[in-house]
């Protein structure tokens, strides 16, 4: 896209902006800067581990002791 037309369409994106009515959420804001999750609380979201990748999890898990077993065999 050339510079003349890529310069329309943010002028134009920020007019939108600039002049569109828009209803804050205010609520959700702090939710969001507070940390605070709207979702399910059963719901495990992004950091669920695959079922098939569980073993490769605790492998690798700095916490589990089986890390360090697997670390060891790793080095000798």
């Amino acid at each position: 896209m050339g510079r003349g037309r890529q310069k329309a369409k943010q002028t134009k994106v920020a007019r939108d902006l600039k002049y569109r009515p828009v209803q804050t959420d205010f609520a959700s804001l702090e939710r969001e800067l507070r940390g605070e999750s709207a979702h399910d609380p059963d719901d495990q979201g992004h950091d669920a581990i695959p079922d098939n990748y569980l073993d490769l999890a605790k492998q690798y898990d700095p916490d589990s002791a089986d890390a360090g077993a697997a670390d060891d065999e790793k080095h000798r």
